[in-house]
């Protein structure tokens, strides 16, 4: 089955409202996208229709598709048989006559389904009084059908045999009116796709929310009737109390008419039906009632996913009293006051045959649950290390329990990350880590000023030192040029002088003596030369040493920055999300 509920990724915000509205369990699928956000698509092959998450979804992520724009396209081909479902009334009180007129215009021939749902009633009363079939659960609502059939395919021994009156209706125009064309079904109801694929008795699911759409989109302007009368010149007999299906208790309220005595007990909406149902899969067949009348829908048809109603519930309550008081004014009976025969149901004894309304099922494989053993290790990815942590049971992740929660990520419809518990764990071992990291950033830093201070006096030690060999060298070059001239000085002299007396071996001794002075200043300067080169290099060497110290204080600092939060948390992260934080 393609997809009835889509999602538009764009839009979808994570929130987990679709998961929480949603009653079958493996119709959701979350995931991580590569940006961090978490969507939520839809499992087609386990979803339902019950279409709760399009009501609930406030962000506009999910809507369904349906067969509107297809029939009225056809329709402009060949004639098309119009079925209009009791719950059009309720829906548009004041405009139900004008769309049915306006498909007549299109050349259509028009139906009304509650002839089939009484046809249904007829049925199940035959059956109950000939004591034919068991206790048994109403399938009118084929969200109803779909989850017995995926979730309970136990319970499809109880599920009626009798079929919906929507495919009553298109079983009589086929089989007893010997009408052959296609058949499109107006209704309120998103899942009524599923019914008509699977029984192939309709081919057009059209909804009223997307038909009024249609109209919208094409300037078709419905004219409004407030006459509220609510009988219709339909092309074969209007139905009677039939009309009362689409409000909660109809079908009820319909045998009840026949047999007051019957012990029914019915059920609506999402978060109390379903879980109704796996409740009386539980019990004892002694304990059931003889009639299980169920409906997906809170306040039934009339206020379906697919009805693009602004009617509120009393809105639409206080039409089908009206259409159900209608109704009775034209049921004909053989007794006074309405208690004798149902003159409609001696029709159909006489006419019908209840076994051309009977329907058969299609079980399928429920998924395994799985063991405590199996959902340890995903307990342990979503931080859950003890029994206390597994019954947190927060429900943000939309599940009612941990345990569900596990369950979905063990068939790969969730993701550990979407625990709000896996989340405060990593955030808090996130904090845990950055407080230590901000703890050795705060002793390296330290470390690293102390090696500064020390690298500045060694530099400090090298400009003194370049300023002394500067001196130095200055004057090693006056001195020497003093020693120059004073050697220059002897050579002239002894040359001009071939014989010397006393006076000049002391004129030349003190020359001599001023010279070893300047050698000895000399060898001064030179001496200071080395111990300033000696000093230099040396605290260069210190330099060198400071500068791999304050390296190795680096490597710490980034060694303090990847820290891996499994090593606090015990939870291992993905190869890819590592990277991604790594180039973070």
């Amino acid at each position: 089955m393609s997809e009835l509920i889509i999602v538009k990724p764009e839009k979808c915000v994570g929130c987990n409202a679709c998961v929480r509205e949603c009653p079958a369990p493996e119709a959701n699928m979350t995931k991580q996208l590569e940006d961090g956000r978490f969507i939520t698509m839809v499992n087609p092959s386990k979803c339902i229709a019950c279409g709760e998450c399009v009501k609930k979804c406030n962000h506009g992520a999910r809507d369904y598709i349906d067969d509107t724009d297809e029939c009225i396209t056809d329709l402009l081909k060949e004639k098309i048989i119009i079925m209009a479902s009791p719950a059009i009334k309720t829906i548009l009180p004041t405009k139900w006559k004008g769309v049915l007129d306006w498909f007549k215009k299109q050349g259509c021939t028009i139906f009304d389904v509650s002839l089939g749902a009484d046809i249904c009633t007829w049925a199940h009363a035959r059956t109950i009084d000939q004591d034919k079939i068991g206790n048994i659960i109403t399938q009118q609502c084929p969200a109803i059908v779909k989850y017995i059939e995926t979730y309970q395919p136990k319970l499809l021994q109880n599920l009626s045999p009798i079929h919906s009156p929507i495919a009553c209706s298109a079983i009589y125009i086929e089989k007893y009116l010997r009408r052959n064309n296609p058949i499109a079904v107006i209704s309120p109801c998103i899942a009524e796709a599923y019914e008509a694929k699977d029984t192939g008795l309709v081919k057009y699911n059209v909804t009223i929310k997307k038909l009024l759409e249609y109209f919208e989109r094409n300037d078709i302007i419905i004219p409004i009737d407030t006459s509220e009368n609510y009988e219709y010149k339909f092309d074969d007999m209007q139905g009677q109390l039939g009309s009362i299906y689409s409000r909660p208790g109809g079908l009820r309220d319909n045998i009840w008419m026949q047999d007051p005595d019957v012990n029914i007990t019915n059920s609506e909406g999402v978060h109390k039906v379903f879980g109704e149902i796996d409740m009386y899969g539980r019990m004892p067949e002694s304990k059931h009632p003889k009639v299980f009348d169920v409906l997906s829908c809170e306040f039934g048809c009339n206020i379906g996913p697919a009805s693009g109603t602004k009617q509120t519930v009393f809105d639409v309550m206080a039409t089908s009293r009206a259409i159900e008081i209608e109704a009775k004014s034209r049921r004909k009976s053989t007794g006074i006051m309405g208690r004798g025969d149902d003159k409609l149901f001696k029709k159909f004894d006489d006419e019908l045959r209840v076994a051309d309304f009977l329907r058969n099922y299609k079980p399928s494989m429920p998924s395994p649950v799985p063991n405590v053993a199996q959902l340890a290790p995903i307990f342990e990815k979503m931080g859950m290390h003890t029994e206390e942590d597994r019954s947190y049971d927060c429900h943000a992740c939309g599940y009612n329990t941990c345990r569900d929660m596990a369950t979905a990520i063990y068939r790969g419809l969730n993701t550990p990350d979407n625990c709000i518990v896996h989340a405060k764990s990593v955030l808090i071992a996130r904090h845990s880590a950055l407080n230590r990291q901000n703890e050795q950033l705060s002793e390296i830093t330290e470390e690293v000023l102390a090696l500064s201070e020390k690298l500045k006096s060694n530099v400090s030690n090298i400009t003194e030192n370049m300023e002394n060999i500067g001196e130095s060298t200055a004057a090693t070059s006056e001195r020497a040029a003093v020693v120059k001239d004073l050697l220059e000085n002897v050579v002239s002299f002894c040359n001009d002088n071939s014989t010397m007396d006393a006076d000049s071996v002391s004129q030349l001794t003190s020359i001599l003596e001023t010279t070893i002075n300047a050698f000895s200043a000399l060898d001064d300067n030179v001496t200071i030369t080395n111990e300033s080169s000696e000093t230099i290099n040396n605290s260069i060497n210190d330099i060198i040493s400071l500068v791999g110290d304050i390296n190795n204080v680096l490597v710490k600092a980034d060694q303090t920055e990847k820290v891996d939060i499994s090593d606090v948390t015990g939870v291992k992260k993905p190869v890819e999300e590592k990277k991604t934080e790594e180039k973070k």
